[in-house]
């Protein structure tokens, strides 16, 4: 076990290492004027006065030409000093949008969030029995082969990967936080309150493109159950255990989302809701 010194160091370091990228960071993107390169006192005693003058006018002169070739080069690609401003804010949209968090929001969003990690946990409860059936001592139950163990450790592996990362930890989970963090008690319709795990699922009250998605989803993995259950023995329980792997996966991905934005008060980051536009 790391010590208390080495526990408390360890952000320390990071912090130092924030506020030095922070300040060279800030020392490239400031308007004052750069100053001249310090020389030796030997030099200084060596240059007279006005050789030291014009150096300085000479500087001086090279910064302003290279901000002018700078603005000249930004107006021949059609562009010009608002470009740098949408930068700017752009950049600072991908720090995170400040959640301003109040009592209200904060027991709405966790009614979105945890109400669909209720529903994952449900599935996975069901599912779960089914996926280690292979591995019980059960009456009339045949251990699986080499070739069907194989087949159920890469089935686990490819839904961790597609379903569990892919799906869930870069697209799905970000949406749900992010949406369950956009209730406010005394803004929001009172089916958004209540229906909140679905609203957090972009089912509805969302773009047009993400309800499409939302739902054919949704559809899709009932099909899916729906044809897995067909399959014989061992095969539905190796496809079970990918499930099964892959909804953990977005459990805990939800819930360490949810957490991080709870604590910090700041959304996911280069997360869009997918809220539909406001009528005029």
């Amino acid at each position: 076990m790391p010590s208390a010194l080495t526990m408390h160091s360890r952000p320390s370091f990071s912090l130092i290492g924030i506020a030095v990228l922070s300040n060279i960071a800030s020392g490239f993107s400031c308007n004052a004027q750069v100053p001249p390169l310090p020389t030796s006192a030997f030099i200084r005693n060596a240059v007279p006065t006005s050789a030291s003058c014009s150096m300085n006018s000479l500087n001086k002169n090279i910064f302003q030409q290279r901000d002018e070739d700078i603005v000249s080069s930004l107006h021949a690609r059609g562009g010009d000093s608002t470009e740098l401003g949408a930068s700017a804010a752009s950049s600072d949209a991908a720090v995170g949008k400040d959640l301003n968090l109040t009592t209200g929001k904060v027991l709405a969003s966790l009614w979105g969030s945890c109400g669909m990690v209720y529903i994952l946990v449900k599935a996975i409860k069901r599912v779960l029995p089914i996926a280690l059936e292979p591995f019980t001592k059960a009456e009339g139950v045949v251990p699986l082969t080499q070739f069907q163990l194989a087949a159920y450790i890469l089935t686990c592996l490819w839904f961790a990967y597609v379903e569990g990362y892919k799906g869930f930890q870069l697209k799905f989970s970000p949406l749900v936080v992010s949406r369950s963090f956009t209730l406010d008690p005394s803004s929001s319709p009172i089916h958004h309150l209540i229906f909140a795990p679905f609203y957090s699922m972009a089912l509805f009250h969302a773009t047009k493109k993400r309800m499409i998605v939302s739902w054919s989803v949704s559809i899709g993995v009932a099909a899916v159950v729906a044809a897995v259950k067909r399959l014989p023995y061992p095969w539905r329980n190796i496809v079970d255990a990918g499930v099964v792997v892959g909804l953990t996966w977005g459990t805990v991905s939800i819930l360490g989302g949810y957490i991080i934005s709870l604590a910090t008060g700041i959304a996911p980051i280069d997360v869009d809701p997918a809220l539909p536009e406001k009528k005029q």
